[in-house]
């Protein structure tokens, strides 16, 4: 047996016993219904960590995850719905069944191409007789930005897409447009429909970019706190409140700020 199994055999054991007879009563009083919003968390966690670059940081979220996935995979054991083996079993057949160019004879390009083979394969998997939305993969529960994109994505995918960056810039300028409209007539409830479309267009100006929109906004979010704990320390060191501070001096600060990260950097 090899440490990794080992370990992950005693990871099982726990969750086991904490769900036992003799077990923890919260534990034990979970549901999959229950666990799913604790397993999301993680899932953020996770990602933060990624994004941190910090390998411990990351080994800890991993571990946390993996936790609940085992976790919620006991539960449907003790119900006789489904094992970890019949879970692992299922997922490595479909990797295998959607990389026939790693485990068969398919000659693929490029990545690309993957996708498109990938996105065929599971078409297929849906069965015959079906007609599946090429948006039935893109869970309902995502995140606004997230959800975007994936939609965007995959209507993309069937060729439903603007030509070049330079359409969707267009398109954004048509939006805004549209938004300034509404807010000039303070019509709030046509403003916040336009500005649905400028968010969503704004999503799709990101893809065409090559960027992520979660991954750039949790970015700018992350420096835009970090600038403006920065300048709260600045401000309380000269014994003061920052709401008391002049909006000048406050640009001046955060001006400050920003060029001492430049210069880290």
């Amino acid at each position: 047996m090899s440490p990794a199994t080992a370990a992950m055999d005693e990871l099982i054991r726990i969750i086991e016993q904490l769900r036992g007879p003799n077990g923890c009563p919260w534990d034990r009083e979970q549901s999959s219904r229950s666990m799913v919003r604790f397993l999301i968390e993680e899932a953020y966690e996770l990602a933060d960590a990624i994004a941190s670059d910090h390998a411990e940081h990351i080994r800890e979220e991993l571990g946390d995850v993996l936790f609940h996935i085992l976790f919620i995979t006991q539960m449907h054991s003790e119900e006789g719905q489904f094992d970890l083996e019949q879970v692992c079993r299922e997922i490595s057949a479909k990797m295998k069944r959607r990389h026939p160019h790693v485990f068969g004879s398919v000659r693929v390009a490029d990545s690309a191409e993957v996708v498109r083979n990938w996105q065929e394969i599971k078409r297929g998997e849906k069965g015959a007789g079906q007609r599946p939305s090429a948006l039935d993969a893109v869970p309902a529960g995502l995140p606004g930005l997230m959800r975007a994109y994936a939609v965007s994505e995959r209507a993309a995918r069937v060729r439903f897409d603007w030509e070049d960056l330079s359409g969707v810039l267009a398109k954004l300028q048509e939006e805004l447009t549209e938004f300034n409209a509404a807010v000039g007539r303070n019509d709030t409830d046509q403003a916040a429909l336009e500005f649905g479309d400028v968010l969503f267009t704004m999503v799709n100006v990101a893809r065409f970019g090559g960027v992520h929109p979660e991954t750039a906004l949790g970015a700018a979010v992350q420096k835009f706190e970090r600038r403006f704990r920065r300048m709260e320390a600045v401000v309380a060191d000269s014994g003061r409140d920052l709401a008391s501070v002049p909006q000048t001096e406050k640009d001046r600060i955060w001006e400050a700020v920003k060029s001492e990260e430049r210069q880290k950097h």
